[in-house]
């Protein structure tokens, strides 16, 4: 007597991945690459000045000439990238200059700085700020204070002195026409002998602009206001021109405004990293 016939097992869901489970992830993973490749060579150009030939943009991101020419080609359909017919060299095309200027127009210092501003706040417990330069001279324009404030005559809306504070002392060092010079020399004619004498006595001016070069930060003590120290940083444009000013300031007594002591440190890094979100590299 024949046997029954039996139906099929159904599969099992404890059975192995299909095909299409397992070449899903490798495609994308596949995208992946070739998107960062693609970013790799695109920021490498940038890098390299936005212009250069296929050879040194293929020895800068390590790549084998052949492949970098395939991701030009699909930069430049995209127009990130366009080539000189002439000198044979790629550059940065018309799509990737808006870009440019659409990250330019976001680059606002003072918002970049507000989260610097509070990390100082509660990792040095400071009083600290942002300045850039006004019609009247250096301004602040954000100011935090620690949960036990410093008492200084100093707000928002303060302007400082380019000679007896800190920030002035940044925008005396980073800009130089005339009408830095004619600021700084007013404040010098104005200063009594008590304030001329916390100035070097000779050339205070270029003495100040190459003692804070040479620091990358300024740093005072009672010298502004009495009993208060501080130290600040230059936050810098994407063409390395300083757009604003970090400062720290305490009591004189518990403030460290030593060139290279931990206040000095922090407020050159936090500016650095400030200074590297608007574009300067």
């Amino acid at each position: 007597m024949p046997s029954p016939i039996r139906p099929a097992p159904a599969p099992s869901s404890a059975a192995g991945p299909t095909t299409e489970a397992l070449v899903r992830p490798r495609e994308r993973r596949q995208r992946v690459q070739a998107a960062e490749t693609g970013m790799a060579v695109l920021k490498g150009l940038a890098r390299l000045g936005g212009r250069a030939t296929l050879t040194a943009l293929a020895a800068h991101v390590q790549e084998a000439p052949a492949k970098v020419h395939r991701y030009l080609a699909s930069l430049s359909e995209e127009g990130l990238v366009a080539q000189d017919s002439g000198s044979q060299q790629y550059y940065l095309g018309p799509e990737a200059i808006a870009i440019g200027v659409a990250a330019m127009r976001q680059a606002d210092p003072i918002r970049a700085s507000e989260p610097a501003l509070l990390r100082l706040r509660e990792s040095l417990e400071v009083t600290c700020f942002v300045a850039v330069m006004g019609n009247k001279g250096a301004t602040i324009v954000r100011f935090e204070e620690p949960g036990l404030p410093v008492t200084v005559n100093v707000r928002a809306g303060s302007v400082l002195p380019l000679l007896w504070s800190a920030t002035g002392r940044v925008f005396l060092a980073a800009l130089d026409d005339a009408r830095i010079r004619e600021m700084a020399a007013e404040e010098l004619a104005g200063a009594t002998p008590d304030l001329r004498r916390l100035l070097p006595a000779r050339d205070p001016v270029g003495s100040l602009r190459a003692e804070v070069q040479a620091a990358g930060c300024a740093c005072v003590r009672d010298t502004h206001l009495r009993g208060i120290s501080a130290v600040a940083a230059p936050i810098t444009d994407y063409g390395g021109r300083i757009c604003a000013v970090l400062t720290a300031l305490g009591a004189t007594g518990g403030f460290d405004p030593a060139p290279d002591g931990p206040i000095a440190r922090a407020i050159r890094q936090e500016a650095a990293a400030i200074s590297a979100q608007l574009g300067r590299r």
